[in-house]
């Protein structure tokens, strides 16, 4: 089950379990769009894959299956990362 974290990992923008501005990479590392698509050009810059829309869980089982409260958030050196895969 995805753990549907609360905050993009890059700028801390606040993604809620709804939001569709919430993409993930295959490890589930969470980004907004816009730093996925503006900032990473659409690479994560963990593992190097690329990203998905993160699905929306239905609000009725949010009880059963939270959302993670945990907040992981670790800008990434920018310049680097489009050095590494060569963007």
């Amino acid at each position: 089950m995805l753990e549907i974290r609360p905050s993009c990992e890059h700028c801390n923008k606040s993604l809620p379990y709804d939001s569709q501005d919430a993409v993930i990479c295959t490890f589930e590392c969470t980004y907004c769009i816009d730093c996925a698509t503006n900032v990473f050009k659409d690479v994560c810059p963990n593992c190097g894959g690329n990203f998905t829309v993160r699905p929306i869980r239905p609000k009725h089982l949010l009880e059963k299956y939270p959302v993670s409260k945990t907040i992981v958030y670790k800008p990434k050196d920018v310049k680097a990362h489009l050095k590494k895969y060569d963007l």
